[in-house]
C-alpha cells in the first residue's frame, strides 16, 4: 500500500514538473519575438509563416475571425504570438503587411493576426524548422504565406497543400 502511494506522489510530482517547463517554454517563445512575421521552408511543408525567432507559427482551427479560443492550459502548449503595448506587428520576407494585425486576448494582451485570424507557437517546437504542431488533434496547422492553413506535406510537383475550397474555414 505504502509503495502504491510514494507511486502515486511521484507521478504528480513529474506532472507538475512537466507543466512547469511547459510554461517556461510558453514564456520563452512569446518573448523571442518582436511581433514580426516572416515565411521560411519548413521540412515537407514548404514556405510557411515563421516568426522573427525563426519558430513556426499556428493557426487554430476553432478561433474566428480576430477571436483566440486558446486560452489557459491551451496556450501553455499553444503560447501565442504577441505584440507589447503600441506595437505593431510587421511583415518580414515573404510575409503580406496587409494581412497582419492584431487582436486583444483576454487580460489585454495583443495577439498577432494573419489574414484576421490568431498565430501561436507550439511548445513541442525546440529549434526554427520544427512543425511537431502540424495537424495536432485535426485542429492545429501551419500557414502559408497568403493565409490559408497547410493540411498536409507539400506535393512532389512543388505546390503546397492548402486550403483552399472551404470559405467556411476561414469564419
Amino acid at each position: 500500500m505504502r509503495d502504491r502511494r510514494i507511486r502515486l506522489v511521484l507521478a504528480v510530482i513529474v506532472v507538475a514538473m512537466a507543466g512547469v517547463g511547459v510554461a517556461m517554454a510558453a514564456t520563452r517563445s512569446t518573448s523571442a519575438t518582436n511581433g514580426t512575421v516572416m515565411t521560411a521552408r519548413v521540412g515537407k511543408f514548404g514556405t510557411v509563416l515563421v516568426a522573427s525567432n525563426g519558430m513556426t507559427l499556428y493557426r487554430y482551427t476553432p478561433d474566428k475571425k480576430n477571436v483566440s479560443v486558446c486560452t489557459g492550459a491551451c496556450a501553455g502548449y499553444w503560447p501565442p504570438l504577441l505584440v507589447k503595448g503600441t506595437a505593431k506587428p510587421t511583415a518580414g520576407s515573404g510575409a503580406s503587411a496587409s494581412l497582419l494585425g492584431t487582436t486583444m486576448r483576454t487580460g489585454g494582451a495583443k495577439q498577432v493576426t494573419y489574414a484576421g485570424f490568431p498565430l501561436y507557437y507550439y511548445a513541442g517546437d525546440k529549434k526554427p524548422g520544427q512543425a511537431n504542431g502540424q495537424g495536432f488533434e485535426k485542429t492545429w496547422y501551419v500557414v502559408s504565406p497568403n493565409g490559408a492553413l497547410v493540411t498536409h506535406a507539400v506535393k512532389a510537383s512543388g505546390s503546397a497543400g492548402t486550403t483552399t475550397k472551404k470559405k467556411s474555414a476561414w469564419g
